[in-house]
């Protein structure tokens, strides 16, 4: 992804998150703190879906639409988003998209992913190996997020 990206990122945001919306300035602040955990999915020329990820403390939930300053000894590797245009789905980039983020972990040195699953995400995360380590109301997260947690093993 680059900074170029980020205009589509927010057109793509705004349609499948307008339950918590995020800014420009806090995505972008995500690609500057950690390039190698951001990338978009396109079909053709169209970008249709991205993701954000970055290093982070286990438990700790990174408030949305913050600026990101990135904590002293991380030890998890977050995804703070991956969202893909409705048209875009069942055609296995998530999938791809996941795996990409499973690579970036371990070339970083992480054993464990983090995510908070929203809007009833976290089924399609525990298809994904992510287990449910607290739900309910998370701050500005919304009543039905789900910090959930991977371990990143093998090669």
């Amino acid at each position: 992804m680059s900074s170029g990206d980020l205009g589509a990122v927010l057109e793509i945001a705004e349609r499948v998150h307008p339950d918590h919306p995020e800014s420009g300035r806090a995505f972008a602040s995500r690609l500057v703190r950690f390039p190698a955990g951001c990338f978009t999915a396109a079909a053709g020329t169209e970008r249709v879906g991205y993701c954000f990820s970055h290093p982070w403390r286990l438990g700790q939930v990174p408030l949305l639409d913050s600026i990101l300053e990135l904590p002293d000894a991380p030890d998890c590797l977050y995804l703070h988003d991956l969202a893909l245009l409705p048209d875009a789905r069942g055609q296995g980039l998530a999938e791809s998209m996941v795996e990409m983020l499973v690579a970036v972990a371990r070339a970083h040195g992480f054993d464990r992913m983090a995510l908070t699953a929203v809007s009833g995400s976290w089924r399609f995360w525990e298809r994904h190996d992510f287990h449910r380590h607290q739900c309910g109301l998370l701050p500005g997260y919304g009543e039905v997020a789900c910090y959930m947690v991977k371990v990143v093993t093998g090669q």
